[in-house]
């Protein structure tokens, strides 16, 4: 599966407006700590792949309750693919227990390089009447706020018309797809921090 991301540092209040007036989909608030590994054969920001934990905590508000799931994913990043987006293989898994995965990767040498925590509202968005993208606004902490609009493909062929309806949707939502941010969030906390 190739996962096809734009992302933008914009203010959410003129987004969520937008995002109102085009009838989107509100699907839910979650926060989401993800710690990255690098690996001991080989430097992950060197070679552009990411390895991580994530823990997510769904809020799941209804009349009765404020309630809150809890789940727990494995994810490989491969190498950019793309110049113009952040366009990646992705291989992404469900585990039961985020301390034991911690401890087998420690055990293999794995080594946690950092960790990033952010508030995440979710969004789908009709493009085509068979196509959906996912529009994700982002409380990083450390770094402020974002848009992500992805989508997703199992054809590398597609990738090009997928990111061009991606670019179609953040200029509906009146962002300028050509302030788009190529750099993770790991990237960006990283450099943040050297400075």
């Amino acid at each position: 599966m190739y996962e096809v991301e734009l992302k933008v540092r914009a203010s959410h209040d003129e987004i969520e407006s937008a995002l109102t007036e085009t009838n989107s989909t509100y699907v839910r608030h979650v926060t989401q700590r993800d710690t990255y590994y690098n690996a001991p054969h080989r430097d992950f920001a060197t070679t552009d792949e990411a390895l991580r934990i994530r823990r997510e905590k769904r809020h799941i508000p209804d009349e009765k309750s404020d309630a809150t799931s809890s789940t727990t994913e494995l994810t490989y990043k491969g190498p950019r693919i793309d110049s113009t987006s952040k366009t990646r293989k992705e291989h992404e898994v469900s585990v039961g227990d985020d301390s034991v995965v911690a401890d087998i990767l420690d055990e293999l040498g794995f080594d946690p390089a950092a960790t990033v925590v952010k508030d995440r509202d979710i969004y789908t968005l009709a493009y085509t009447d068979d196509v959906t993208h996912t529009i994700v606004l982002d409380t990083v902490a450390d770094l402020g706020e974002f848009i992500e609009a992805e989508a997703t493909t199992s054809a590398e062929s597609d990738i090009p018309a997928v990111r061009s309806g991606l670019i179609d949707t953040l200029a509906t939502l009146g962002v300028d797809p050509d302030d788009q941010i190529q750099t993770s969030y790991l990237g960006l906390l990283l450099d943040d921090s050297s400075n």
